[in-house]
């Protein structure tokens, strides 16, 4: 784009405070400018804009219960079945894992990607090798080598790959294995002005877990997946370190009961926990936020005097292939968090904000469910399949990770 191009772009959203930007930048700074104000769909910012001032009212939605089959209570028969199908698909080769890796270690203290951080173990393992490890086992198990696509951030992408080179892929197959970058969008104050960051560029930010399917079909991942002959992806966070990537028994009940997408489950330690559960939203599959129900809700209980809506969400998804290109052809729904961030005024000076002072948009993952007419959803142990790695200290740590992970896998040698 030329200058005036540019300028006639800017002032048709009101953006000019951009351009202010790009002129008192230098030329290297400026080629990125062009490179975002080319790239950016500011339409699609304006849109989003205007949707913060929407009041967001669920009193309308109709949310039941949603059936889920609890992995313990199996029968023989129904496990060894589940069983067979899975594994048959994954002998086949129509087996893939996808790992959302796009997020730095800032809150563990540490400068790197997240899935580079050491959760302490005595081999030293980052989460990245944890991971790799138990692909590499399910390869043995099942005579294949699962491609592995790893969504990176524009922060962290440069490292992550740098790290998988200098350690020569920890011996996988680096064929098979795949990096792709996560989706970003512009963060604007409370008028809609779009921010300015540090570098002098255009503020954005990740554009939440939802945008994996845009940046799976953008990156020509999910074409990759059919030239492998690729049917099913698993798709999961990376700081889960005892996350069962693959998993024979999800992936036989969705192929026995039909269903294109699939999800784990854990029962909430307590009514009042605040995570997401699965549920039927108007008659559709999808998770509701601990926000979004009454306490009586919350607490209500089945006749077996378990929580109704009891099913905690803990991002173990799993879909088809053609289900991620079909999410990825329409826009799931952005959701708006209110944060404080620092930026570059008109004049050039740095603010710092006290309190909230801007909007970013995300969407999120789980959205992709309502577009279907039903799923799957396996519950497991959390002692067994769920151990995250968010904060340095207290709940959800590398320390509470690491008990996990060593009291998990010592039951095993038992």
């Amino acid at each position: 784009m030329d200058y005036n191009e540019m300028k006639s772009k800017l002032e048709e959203y009101n953006q000019m405070q951009i351009l202010k930007a790009y002129d008192r930048a230098d030329e290297k700074t400026k080629k990125e400018l062009e490179c975002q104000i080319e790239r950016i769909d500011f339409k699609q910012v304006a849109d989003l804009f205007e949707t913060t001032k929407n009041e967001i009212n669920f009193n309308n939605d109709v949310i039941e219960s949603i059936a889920y089959v609890d992995k313990e209570k199996l029968n023989e028969e129904d496990y060894k079945k589940y069983l067979e199908i899975g594994e048959k698909a994954i002998k086949d080769g129509k087996y893939s894992v996808v790992t959302m890796a796009g997020g730095q270690g800032t809150r563990l203290g540490h400068s790197g990607p997240k899935g580079t951080f050491d959760i302490g173990l005595d081999s030293h393992k980052s989460i990245f090798e944890i991971l790799i490890d138990t692909l590499k086992e399910n390869n043995e198990k099942y005579g294949v080598i699962i491609p592995w696509y790893v969504m990176t951030g524009k922060e962290n992408h440069e490292d992550t790959v740098k790290f998988f080179e200098d350690n020569n892929y920890f011996g996988y197959d680096k064929n098979s294995i795949k990096f792709f970058q996560q989706g970003k969008l512009p963060m604007c104050d409370e008028s809609g002005k779009i921010l300015i960051n540090e570098q002098g560029v255009i503020k954005e930010a990740a554009d939440g877990h939802g945008g994996i399917f845009q940046s799976m079909k953008k990156n020509g991942i999910t074409e990759d997946m059919e030239k492998r002959g690729v049917e099913w992806a698993f798709v999961g966070p990376v700081d889960n370190v005892l996350v069962k990537m693959v998993d024979p028994i999800l992936l036989g009940i969705m192929i026995d009961k039909k269903v294109l997408a699939g999800g784990k489950s854990t029962v909430k330690a307590n009514p009042s926990e605040k995570v997401g559960v699965f549920c039927r939203r108007n008659g559709k599959p999808g998770v509701v936020e601990y926000t979004e129900i009454t306490q009586e809700m919350a607490e209500r209980v089945d006749e077996n005097g378990e929580l109704v809506f009891g099913e905690s969400h803990i991002n173990c998804n799993m879909f088809n292939v053609k289900v991620i290109e079909e999410v990825a052809n329409k826009n799931l729904p952005y959701h708006i968090a209110h944060k404080k961030a620092s930026f570059i005024d008109e004049n050039g000076n740095l603010v710092v904000p006290e309190k909230p002072n801007a909007y970013k948009f995300e969407s999120f993952i789980f959205d992709a469910f309502d577009m279907l007419d039903d799923m799957a959803i396996l519950r497991v142990k959390r002692e067994e399949e769920f151990a995250p790695v968010k904060n340095a200290a207290g709940t959800d740590s590398p320390e509470t990770a690491k008990k996990l992970y060593l009291d998990y896998y010592n039951n095993l040698k038992k």
